[in-house]
């Protein structure tokens, strides 16, 4: 970077995910912070605490919400290079952020989950080409975390035939409102996979099976919608199956929200996701019977370079509450990145192979993080 600065604007930068990407940032030397939220005490506030942490950046506050008719003029009169957008849900959002992104002249990452967020986001291509900016999508666990790990175990395999992933949260891990009601808009509603080698309708938060997670023991996974199951059929050609699953600490946890994904389905539930906040209190509850020791699996299965079948599983453990980090990651990574110049792109694309997995496991040594990588042979 030199002697430039690098102005990073972080809309929802005192929230959930906002907080943690604004305090592992602030550690970077070179770096402008301008925390964004529409309470300007509050973004002053986060402001203050990050200086009494001890910053390497500079950090300011503003107040704005992503609605504002202004917001181009407000980016550009930031002077940001960057804006972080991490004010979620993302369902059912449209791209006032990206597109305002792109008329001010600012480079423009999110953490979206949302699977027609992330796969539309290459609609407005054109219009970043043009103004050389760089709009990426889905800078998270999904795809971008879980494109890293599929890209590095790949090489093991000859043939892919199926692909298969999940996350396990630990139940006392600090989450927000906001991802509950993203995770409920598709609660007993149908969305596509790719399954058994052709397209064919599922419903969310159904199909029940088992999972065994290294240092968590067995769970119950329920399917889920994410942006992995538009984008890795069409990236990675597997022959077969895309599957993606959650699987919550508590069975009581998982087996309400299978009651809710049938009450939802016979229509009886028109919207889930308005149930987020008694969800969540609930959830509260909840924690004293949980831990906060969660995880992740990315499975491949194909063959290998000798043409026998093989299967080759990645797991990750998260302890000490650490989960909750690992979707600010990749939009820390990609930030870095542009700062110093290494991710000369521009236009728009969903988060699939912009960092690799030897990054995100060098972003993540401060924390208490494991992984393995486990090959059954048949």
């Amino acid at each position: 970077m030199g002697n430039n600065i690098f102005n990073v604007l972080i809309l929802g930068g005192y929230g959930n995910f906002g907080a943690r990407i604004a305090r592992l940032l602030a550690r970077e030397p070179g770096f402008r912070l301008v925390i964004v939220g529409r309470s300007l005490d509050k973004a002053r506030t986060f402001c203050d605490e990050l200086r009494r942490d001890g910053v390497a950046a500079d950090v300011d506050a503003l107040g704005l919400d992503q609605m504002d008719e202004r917001l181009d003029h407000c980016i550009a009169a930031s002077g940001a290079n960057l804006v972080i957008h991490t004010a979620g849900p993302y369902q059912g959002q449209d791209y006032r952020v990206a597109k305002a992104c792109v008329t001010a002249g600012a480079n423009y990452i999110d953490l979206a989950d949302g699977r027609d967020f992330v796969v539309g986001i290459r609609t407005l291509d054109a219009a970043a080409r043009e103004r050389k900016v760089l709009v990426v999508s889905g800078a998270s666990t999904l795809p971008a975390l879980s494109s890293a790990v599929v890209d590095t175990l790949k090489s093991r395999l000859s043939r892919l035939d199926a692909m298969d992933m999940s996350i396990a949260p630990g139940q006392r891990a600090k989450r927000g409102l906001a991802t509950l009601q993203g995770v409920l808009t598709y609660c007993g509603k149908p969305f596509r996979v790719w399954e058994g080698g052709q397209w064919r309708e599922v419903h969310g938060w159904q199909g029940m099976r088992t999972f065994m997670y290294p240092g968590l023991g067995r769970r119950v996974l329920l399917r889920c919608d994410v942006p992995d199951l538009a984008l890795f059929p069409d990236h990675y050609r597997p022959t077969r199956t895309v599957r993606f699953d959650a699987a919550l600490e508590l069975f009581v946890s998982q087996l309400g929200f299978w009651c809710l994904s049938w009450l939802s389905r016979a229509g009886f539930i028109k919207s889930p996701e308005r149930l987020a906040p008694a969800i969540f209190q609930i959830g509260q509850l909840l924690d004293r019977f949980g831990t906060d020791v969660g995880g992740m699996h990315v499975r491949l299965t194909g063959l290998d370079h000798s043409g026998k079948a093989l299967t080759v599983t990645w797991h990750l453990t998260a302890r000490g509450g650490c989960g909750p980090e690992i979707p600010s990651i990749p939009a820390v990574i990609l930030a870095k990145k542009l700062a110093s110049g290494n991710l000369g792109l521009n236009g728009t694309c969903p988060c699939l192979g912009m960092f690799s997995l030897d990054e995100f496991n060098t972003a993540v040594r401060h924390l208490p993080i494991e992984t393995e990588v486990v090959e059954v042979q048949v």
